[in-house]
C-alpha cells in the first residue's frame, strides 16, 4: 500500500464548544467521523498505510480507530505534545513516513475527489529526481477565502498573478522536503510552499468537485445535512 498521512492535531478552535472536549476529526457528518471518511477513501484509492498525527484529545483518535484494521487500513500514530502546524507535523512523522513520497491530506477536509488518480503522479515522482517535488490539490476559492491562495499556470503553481486558487489541502510530497526539518517544533508550511514554488518544484490541479472544509459547528451541520439527504 502507498504511504499517506492524514493531519488531525489541530485544536479546532473555530469548532468550539464542540471541540473541547471532542477533536474535531471524531466529529460525525453523513453517520461517519470526519476522518473515517477520509481513511476509507484512502483505502479504496491503495493509499491504506497511513500515518495520522495526533495532540489535542489524541488518546480519543486512537481509541476510536484503533489499529485500523476494522477500515482494511494500516495506522500508526504520531504524537504532538501540542501542535506542531503542517510542516512541524510532517516532520515530526518522517520516521514513520520513511523516505520516497507521501499523500497528505487533513482530516477536518470532506471531498469526493478520487485519491487513486494519485497513484501514477506518485510513480512518476518516485522514479525521477527532477521537478516536481510536490503535487496540489486546488479548489475554486470557497467563500470565506476569496482571493484564493496561488496561480495555476500550464499545470504548475504560481505565487503571482490570476485568476487564484485555493489550496485544498490534498497533496503528495517528497518526503525529503523535510528532511533538514527539526523535529518536535512548529513550523508553518505556507513560508515553504512559497519557496518550493519559487523554485518550480510544485505541481498542480483543480479539483472542482465536492469539497468542504469543516471549520466551524455551522460547517458541520450543513454537510450533515448534505450527506443526510
Amino acid at each position: 500500500m502507498a504511504r499517506s498521512m492524514i493531519l488531525a492535531a489541530g485544536r479546532g478552535e473555530r469548532m468550539r464548544p464542540l471541540s473541547d472536549a471532542r477533536p474535531k476529526p471524531l466529529m460525525e457528518v453523513g453517520g461517519r467521523a470526519l476522518i473515517v471518511w477520509q481513511i476509507e477513501r484512502l483505502v479504496e484509492a491503495g493509499f491504506g498505510d497511513i500515518v495520522i498525527n495526533t495532540a489535542h484529545h489524541g488518546d480519543q483518535i486512537e481509541a476510536a480507530l484503533g489499529s485500523g484494521s476494522a477500515f482494511g487500513a494500516s495506522l500508526a500514530y504520531s504524537r504532538e505534545p501540542h501542535p506542531l502546524e503542517v510542516a512541524g507535523g510532517i516532520a515530526n512523522a518522517l520516521p514513520l513516513l520513511g523516505d520516497g513520497v507521501a499523500l497528505v491530506v487533513s482530516a477536518d477536509v470532506f471531498v469526493d475527489y478520487d485519491y487513486s488518480a494519485l497513484r501514477a503522479r506518485v510513480s512518476a515522482m518516485e522514479g525521477a529526481d527532477s521537478s516536481p517535488h510536490a503535487h496540489m490539490v486546488m479548489v475554486p476559492n470557497p467563500a470565506y477565502h476569496r482571493d484564493g491562495d496561488f496561480v495555476l499556470r500550464d499545470g504548475a503553481l504560481a505565487l503571482d498573478g490570476a485568476p487564484r486558487l485555493t489550496f485544498g489541502n490534498i497533496a503528495l510530497y517528497r518526503t525529503a522536503l523535510f528532511a533538514e526539518l527539526p523535529r518536535g517544533e512548529k513550523i508553518r508550511i505556507l513560508p515553504h510552499y512559497q519557496h518550493w514554488i519559487r523554485q518550480g518544484w510544485v505541481s498542480g490541479e483543480i479539483f472542482t468537485g465536492h469539497w468542504a472544509n469543516v471549520g466551524t459547528p455551522d460547517d458541520l451541520a450543513e454537510l450533515d445535512a448534505v450527506l443526510g439527504t
